[in-house]
């Protein structure tokens, strides 16, 4: 099968591109890496009038990496993630997420606006957003507003996106106090397709958890924060032990509508949690 035939076009700026997506009547489609695109444009899932290049627009690529927040733009490429010294220090997880992301021939042409757009339930970089309180930005013909991560995805492929608007880049703050841990299972070992995530925030004084974050992704439609699981851990020690904290993870991330399998997925998170937990406990003991 191929895809139905559509007009392509090119914007070299912003402007240009904003423009091009205010097309009212015309279903307009942005590409940005394509690792996500091309394939529903060829089985046909997506049927666009007009396919909007993004990717000779040098102004939506970039990291900044001030006090406060990380400026990441929404065209810049998971293997740049992965690579960025100044990221790596500012905010290891989200570094170490974008490594996670199937394999380096991917990462060189998958981008942080793609991955967020295309809202899959248990993408890596999404979960890894809603844990660190990013803030997604997007333009129009009408202006620019900013919406919380945990608030951009609102189910399986989908977002508060509206069609004619442009995600420009993502902010997200510095970590305060909190260190982050990414977990995950995938199919076929490391470079398959994600299953479940784990996404553990903690802040750690005496060796007991005095703050928690706790996000995951795979088990619902979008990733979704456990404030039950971090009331639980607060106070104990981070090197456990955790009697019941797997059959709490459950509980907690099972109560959105989910996959056939959520129950085994919901357990799965649990196990991630625990092995999050003692990586932090070994860099505690070091």
């Amino acid at each position: 099968m191929t895809a139905v035939a559509f007009d392509y076009t090119a914007p070299t700026t912003v402007d240009d591109a904003v423009r091009a997506l205010h097309s009212p009547g015309l279903a307009v489609t942005p590409l940005a890496g394509g690792q996500s695109l091309v394939p529903l444009l060829t089985r046909r899932e997506v049927r666009p009038d007009v396919v909007v290049d993004l990717n000779g627009i040098s102004g939506l690529a970039g990291i900044e990496v001030a006090p406060h927040r990380v400026r990441i733009g929404a065209m810049t490429r998971l293997r740049d993630l992965e690579q960025h010294a100044e990221l790596t220090a500012a905010l290891p997880v989200l570094a170490s997420a974008a490594a996670s992301v199937a394999h380096p021939h991917i990462r060189v042409r998958s981008t942080l606006g793609g991955s967020l757009c295309h809202a899959a339930p248990a993408a890596e970089l999404p979960a890894v957003a809603v844990a660190l309180g990013a803030d997604v930005v997007l333009r129009s013909v009408r202006g620019a507003r900013s919406v919380p991560a945990a608030r951009f995805a609102t189910g399986a492929g989908t977002t508060v996106r509206a069609p004619d608007e442009l995600l420009t880049e993502v902010v997200f703050p510095r970590t305060g106090g909190l260190t982050y841990e990414f977990s995950e299972l995938c199919t076929r070992g490391s470079t398959g397709y994600p299953v479940v995530g784990v996404c553990l925030g903690l802040h750690v004084a005496d060796g007991l958890v005095r703050a928690a974050r706790v996000v995951v992704a795979g088990c619902g439609p979008v990733p979704a924060r456990l404030p039950g699981v971090e009331a639980e851990l607060a106070g104990r020690p981070v090197a456990g032990p955790h009697p019941g904290l797997v059959a709490s993870v459950g509980r907690e991330a099972a109560r959105s509508p989910g996959p056939e399998d959520q129950e085994y997925r919901a357990e799965v998170a649990g196990v991630l949690l625990l092995r999050a937990l003692a990586a932090r406990a070994g860099r505690e003991e070091r």
